[in-house]
């Protein structure tokens, strides 16, 4: 990993459940951008756009994260503030010594100026990326920005997503016919299981 957390000062683990729980956890029906229906529904926004949620979920990314990357990216929006943020952990953790910067990958190409797909400092062709997720259902999105990572000339092996919903083992298929490793911080399920301590703010 590119910094050592130091796990007695905080239990990142717990504090990331407890707040993904409360705040992007709701139960009803909905449907996903999927199209799938479901009962379970996640929206990790309202975790990682605070400094508190953030802070929690790109610590426990940082483990992920090797030192030969170049560069952490996603697809807009949900990847946007874990991109930026881990990107300024690490720059801020190692004292200004490492920089991993972010990339931000577009839904649609830009249709004007440069018709970007990718927004950041570009790193040079043949530089390992990372690719962030906040929700993997199908795995869709994030082999979108895997895609044009890649035709960008980018080196791209691992998703680090904050929730799997683990979907028929559909996104595991998909990523492994990509040559890719995904790996969760958490399950659904994790989330649907998590109870949360009533004296807790």
């Amino acid at each position: 990993m590119v910094l050592e957390i130091i796990a007695d000062l905080y239990d990142y683990r717990t504090l990331a459940l407890d707040l993904l729980k409360k705040n992007a956890y709701k139960k009803g029906e909905y449907t996903l951008s999927s199209g799938r229906k479901s009962e379970h529904y996640v929206n990790c926004k309202p975790v990682t756009l605070t400094g508190q949620g953030l802070g929690a979920v790109t610590a426990l990314m940082l483990e992920h994260i090797d030192p030969d990357v170049a560069a952490v990216g996603g697809l807009t929006l949900g990847a946007d503030p874990l991109v930026v943020g881990l990107s300024q952990v690490i720059w801020g953790g190692s004292k200004g010594e490492l920089a991993i910067d972010a990339l931000i990958v577009r839904k649609k190409q830009k249709g004007y100026g440069a018709n970007a797909w990718i927004e950041g400092k570009l790193p040079p062709k043949g530089s390992k990326v990372v690719v962030l997720e906040d929700v993997t259902t199908t795995g869709g999105s994030a082999l979108i920005a895997v895609e044009k990572l890649r035709d960008a000339g980018y080196v791209v092996e691992r998703i680090v997503t904050i929730i799997d919903r683990q979907v028929d083992g559909e996104a595991d298929a998909k990523m492994k016919e990509a040559n890719i490793e995904l790996i969760s911080l958490f399950t659904l399920q994790d989330v649907i299981d998590y109870e949360i301590d009533p004296e807790s703010n």
